[in-house]
């Protein structure tokens, strides 16, 4: 090829992939702002009910900017990140195989927002090294078609990329899913020969902060959790 045509390729390349990852980040965009305001009003909710049974169980949403909102249930946190960049499935996903990707490949690119799931006392204490979960994410595509990767609900309730759109009310249901996966993650015990053996320094941070580090599941690995999904 000559030079005229190169350019003229690159030139529609650029064009062509950066319209479509603009629009798909800006649809993102608004999703998450969608699911903030889904956030809030769960929170709210669970807040108004739970003060009638025991003052002592805190429910609260906290905006934590434009790519971040947290929703505290008793002892836990769930973080919702949206990332800031566009992503498309991997080749090998069976998506590609669909008439929906193979008619449009476009469609295959899309918005990404993680859950995880974080004990309050860790953001409370300031204990750094605590352990976070990926227990879900969120890809949304621009013409918001959507799926979830997870655990239990999460992982087999919303994985009809294909047919499926977001909307309020499917955001709805899968905060839902992820506020009950996380109340039914319990921490657990670590193994005796995991922490037998402690420096000086994290015996004094103990004493300081309690800043040893924790987490629900020490080891846990999202690809390879042996959690049931």
């Amino acid at each position: 090829m000559d030079y005229k045509k190169n350019q003229d390729l690159l030139l529609n390349l650029i064009k062509e992939k950066s319209v479509l990852k603009q629009d798909v980040f800006s649809n993102i965009i608004l999703n998450f702002k969608v699911l903030k305001g889904v956030l809030k009003e769960i929170g709210d909710d669970l807040k108004e009910k739970i003060a009638h049974v025991d003052e002592r169980v805190i429910i609260e949403y906290k905006d934590s900017g434009e790519f971040e909102a947290q929703l505290r249930v008793s002892g836990d946190i769930l973080v919702f990140q949206m990332h800031s960049n566009v992503f498309k499935f991997d080749l090998e996903n069976s998506l590609w195989k669909s008439s929906y990707l193979s008619e449009n490949p476009n469609r295959g690119f899309c918005g990404l927002i993680n859950i995880y799931n974080f004990l309050n006392d860790s953001f409370k204490y300031n204990r750094s090294n605590d352990l976070g979960y990926l227990i879900g994410r969120l890809f949304v595509n621009h013409e918001n078609h959507f799926m979830v990767q997870g655990k239990r609900q999460l992982g087999f309730l919303y994985n009809d990329f294909v047919n499926s759109t977001i909307d309020k009310e499917k955001m709805k249901s899968v905060v839902q899913s992820a506020i009950l996966y996380s109340l039914d993650f319990d921490l657990l015990v670590p193994s005796y020969d995991l922490v037998n053996q402690v420096t000086v320094n994290q015996v004094k941070q103990v004493g300081d902060n309690l800043k040893m580090r924790t987490g629900k599941r020490l080891g846990f690995v999202f690809q390879n959790n042996n959690d049931e999904i």
